[in-house]
Order: C-alpha cells, then structure tokens, then sequence
C-alpha cells in the first residue's frame, strides 16, 4: 500500500495561480532540501531564471516574501516549473499552468514541457488548443458529456 505522502512525492504539478513560499530562492526549488546547489541552478538555467537569480545578491539565498509578491507571476511560474524539474517526477500535473502568464512566457514553458518531460505522463486541464498540441490523448468535458480523442 502506497501512503499519501509517499504518493504526493511521487508527482509534480504546476498549478495555475504559481505558489511561492515565504523564505529563499533555493527553499522554493528545493522544499525538502534534496539536492546540491549545482542541480538547483541547473534547474534554473534550463526554466530560464538563472540569469535572474545570479544577479541578485544573495543569489540562492535571495528572499522571497509570502506569496512571491516580489517576483513577477511569470518568474513564479518559471520557479515552480524549476521545482518539478528539479523532482524529476515520471507524473505532472498541470491546472492551467500557463494561463497568468504573458505569450512569451507561455511559449518557453510549453517548449521546456514538451522537452524535458518528453518522456512523462502529463495530465493538464487546459482551455486553449496549444496547451495541448502536443498531446496524446485529450478528453474534453462539456456540459457533462465526455469526449476522448486520441491524436495518431
């Protein structure tokens, strides 16, 4: 029998409102404390945010208040996208993961998505078509009606 946090620990998501907790940069990618600063920043560079990160002062250790109100939503989103990266989970969860960001935004999560969990089961619940283009499977849900399209 798998207990739940062992299940919890098994899977990564990326929600739609990005979570950051009160505390530092290297607290937020790595919440358990699991890894070394070269894979936190490896996480960084390949979410675009080691650049951001490295100009700061105190760089890893840089503060991050509640919320991530001293990020911007995109910078908070691209920190969670390093924390599942860093998890290295074979499962993702995504609730929208990219609708509070700008197209640009959207554009380099959905190619890191699409490169470095290539080989992972992605379930997202999306509304826009190129939050799925690269699916498998989709289902769609109307009205209470389930559809199941399968992409050759």
């Amino acid at each position: 029998m798998l207990g739940l946090h062992d299940l919890r620990s098994r899977f990564g998501i990326i929600p739609q409102e990005p979570v950051l907790f009160e505390g530092t940069v290297r607290a937020n990618v790595d919440p358990t404390g699991q890894h070394s600063d070269e894979e936190i920043w490896k996480s960084l560079e390949r979410c675009q945010l080691k650049d951001v990160v490295a100009a700061k002062h105190d760089k890893l250790d840089s503060l991050v208040v509640d919320s991530g109100d001293n990020w911007s939503v995109g910078q908070r989103q691209l920190l969670c996208l390093g924390r599942v990266m860093l998890k290295r989970s074979k499962i993702l969860f995504m609730d929208e993961a990219t609708a509070s960001v700008d197209s640009q935004t959207d554009a380099v999560i959905q190619k890191i998505i699409r490169e470095d969990f290539a080989t992972c089961t992605i379930i997202s619940i999306a509304h826009r078509i190129p939050t799925v283009m690269d699916c498998d499977r989709a289902l769609v849900i109307d009205a209470g009606l389930c559809f199941s399209i399968v992409f050759p």
